[in-house]
């Protein structure tokens, strides 16, 4: 299992690829940050590799 991650690029919040893919677009957690994050902005391979093993990550 990889650990996949995603950094919003306004504020450095860590966000999870399956937080990511479960909501597909959401506003950072990150306090007071208003940025919108999307699963489409995580690298091809991470998205590839999350969406093939699925059932490894369960939140």
């Amino acid at each position: 299992m990889r650990i996949i991650t995603h950094s919003c690029p306004a504020c450095g919040t860590i966000v999870a690829a399956n937080e990511l893919e479960n909501n597909r677009v959401m506003k950072c957690p990150g306090l007071g940050c208003q940025e919108v994050l999307r699963f489409d902005e995580l690298p091809e391979d991470a998205r590839e590799h999350f969406l093939e093993n699925r059932d490894q990550y369960q939140i």
